[in-house]
């Protein structure tokens, strides 16, 4: 039998018994909060309250049946605390890093740091459509890489809908937005830190800053050649020319001023310096000296958000209020409901389901689970779906035919699933909201028939580059 199949089997016998019937119980609540969460925008409430709802609704139940193991919490010291039980089920390392990162892009955002390097990239094209779009396509994908992705939608899109207003070719207008809010999605895959999935799926399988940069960075720079190449022929934007259509073109652009958004030049260069500390830091995490390697990614984000904090240390308040705590509360709540779903055997059922698919003929494997992992982030939010997953998939990582690859297909599909539908993503919800504002007709369905190719595309490419990298080195 596959090695995996027994993981799953022995990590069945090894745990607690719990009736059959409480496990389809609150298989059923999982059910209902994942399909809540795909309505979330008919049921006007927002994921906190949605996800906070059911962890109320799990922790009760729970209790009642006694899943949950109540008790002191033993320190290393030998000392014994009383917490509450849900608090140590939360992931506080992504609490942190969430909180840290979102603090310091607002801050940094204030030097006019990101305006003025979409201005610059607007400038050096000309004012020529094509170039344009591959300018502002790469800072997409950079944005989205260091940024959070909706952060990065809202700067770009905000700047094309200038730019091309500027150069009077709002025709453009829908496809530019469009592929940009494609494009966050692929620009999230490119560091550990990019989106939520990927730290969850990262930090779940141990994949370090660097490692996760050096396998994600090719699938990126190809995907996104390859969403630009079809964007040019899909929405017929081309290159000028004539000399006459060149000449003005660069007349406009020449207009842009990019440092108009910059409020000081010292505090400019502060940023960046900063900037560039941060990611370096966040970079080399696992090799800093003393053993401040432990303190872990959450506290450097929150370092370097205290270092920008400085320069507004009498009006930090504002900052705070800029935080999305609907998220983070969303997360608390979400890592309850996950950590009751463990304790009533949820887990371990979905595992011995994913075993099985695992089980299929190498290569096929990977290419179901990317694929299904897609088609599930489309129509749901891919954060739960990647939690749960990163959960099932650590509790089997130590399975003898278990493939590092596993992990990447979760990582590529919960993040590109985002991009078949316009609930997909955050950022897709963005880039939809961008396109209503600019009263271009765009409905869900329109947008699934527009972007299905770009997302078949990328998850193509997404499944070769898995398989090529799986054979090549194991």
């Amino acid at each position: 039998m596959n090695a995996l199949l027994l993981a799953a089997e022995s990590a069945e016998h090894a745990a607690p018994h719990v009736e059959t019937w409480i496990t389809v119980l609150f298989g059923l609540i999982l059910v209902a909060m994942i399909a809540s969460l795909a309505l979330e925008e008919k049921i006007h409430a927002k994921k906190s309250i949605i996800v906070g709802t059911f962890a109320g609704l799990c922790l009760i139940l729970g209790t009642l049946l006694g899943l949950l193991p109540f008790g002191k919490v033993h320190l290393s010291n030998g000392h014994e605390i009383e917490l509450p039980v849900y608090i140590p089920a939360i992931d506080w390392g992504v609490i942190t890093i969430i909180l840290g990162a979102s603090l310091f892009v607002e801050v940094t955002s204030r030097s006019g740091v990101f305006t003025w390097m979409a201005i610059k990239l607007t400038k050096k094209s000309g004012g020529d459509p094509f170039k344009l779009l591959m300018a502002y396509g790469g800072l997409t994908v950079l944005f989205s890489a260091v940024l959070n992705n909706v952060t990065a939608m809202i700067i770009v899109g905000s700047l094309t809908t200038v730019s091309l207003k500027k150069l009077n070719r709002t025709e453009l207008l829908l496809g530019f937005l469009l592929v940009e809010g494609l494009l966050t999605n692929v620009g999230g895959l490119l560091t550990l830190i990019s989106s939520v999935p990927n730290i969850i799926v990262g930090k779940t399988a141990g994949i370090s800053f660097v490692s996760f940069f050096l396998y994600a960075a090719p699938y990126v720079a190809i995907s996104t050649v390859a969403t630009l190449a079809l964007a040019r022929v899909r929405f017929g934007i081309s290159s000028l020319r004539t000399q006459e259509e060149k000449g003005e073109a660069a007349r406009m652009v020449s207009g842009f001023d990019e440092n108009e958004n910059v409020p000081s030049n010292r505090f400019f260069w502060f940023a960046i310096a900063v900037l560039v500390c941060f990611v370096g830091t966040l970079s080399g995490q696992s090799a800093l000296p003393g053993g401040l390697d432990k303190l872990g990614m959450g506290f450097v984000a929150l370092f370097f958000a205290g270092i920008m904090l400085l320069a507004y240390k009498h009006e930090v308040d504002k900052f705070y209020k800029t935080v999305d705590w609907d998220l983070l509360a969303f997360f608390a709540a979400l890592f309850a409901v996950i950590n009751v779903m463990e304790h009533a055997m949820v887990l371990d059922a979905l595992g011995g389901g994913i075993a099985k698919l695992l089980a299929l003929p190498q290569h096929v494997d990977t290419t179901v689970l990317l694929v299904s992992s897609a088609l599930a982030s489309s129509v749901t939010d891919n954060i739960p779906l990647a939690a749960m997953l990163a959960q099932i998939l650590g509790n089997l990582k130590d399975a003898a035919d278990f493939s590092p690859a596993f992990w990447w297909c979760v990582i590529f599909g919960a993040n590109l699933g985002g991009n078949i539908t316009p609930i997909g993503s955050a950022s897709t919800v963005v880039a939809a909201t961008i396109i209503q504002r600019q009263q271009l007709k765009l409905g869900f369905l329109d947008f699934v028939k527009v972007a299905a190719p770009f997302a078949i595309l990328q998850i193509i490419i997404a499944v070769v580059y898995v398989l090529a990298v799986s054979m090549m080195f194991g």
